[in-house]
């Protein structure tokens, strides 16, 4: 396979795996942060060089769970109003946050979560809706938007 069918291909992975190619999402950090993409990559815990293969489609995937979660990380950083707002301190005080965390990963403890406003947003869903169409509209919603068919999941799987 060329180069270019196997970019192609690293590509379109990155879209399924992670909503969209990873190039756009750190691209959008980059500006966001006003930073170098090689201090992003200090900041995220990657190497300069494998953050640029993540970006141009020669590798489709990032390997270290911990690196995707503080990529997460800073992407819902940049919603909160004094980042948004393009604040030096806060910019500079929400990437050396990120840059310490050491957020461990697993099935039940992934970072990058819903939050405290997790039981909220859960608590809504069932108030709304039973167990059983909690699940069934995670099923019919599973293949295009596999994060909220999740959500659904545990909404109604606890109720």
């Amino acid at each position: 396979m060329d180069d270019h069918k196997i970019v192609q291909r690293n590509i379109a992975l990155q879209r399924e795996w992670y909503g969209e190619p990873l190039g756009d999402r750190v691209r959008r950090l980059v500006v966001a942060f006003d930073v170098s993409q090689a201090y992003l990559a200090e900041v995220l815990g990657i190497s300069a060089p494998m953050l640029s293969q993540v970006m141009s489609g020669r590798r489709a995937k990032i390997g270290n769970p911990v690196v995707l979660a503080r990529l997460i990380m800073l992407e819902r950083k940049v919603l909160t109003p004094d980042v948004a707002a393009g604040t030096k301190e806060a910019l500079r005080t929400a990437l050396e946050d990120v840059k310490a965390s050491r957020p461990t990963v697993n099935r039940d403890s992934f970072p990058v979560g819903l939050g405290p406003d997790e039981t909220t947003v859960l608590g809504t869903l069932r108030e709304i809706a039973e167990e059983e169409n909690l699940l069934e509209a995670a099923e019919r919603l599973d293949t295009e938007f596999p994060a909220i068919a999740d959500l659904l999941r545990r909404a109604g799987k606890t109720q």
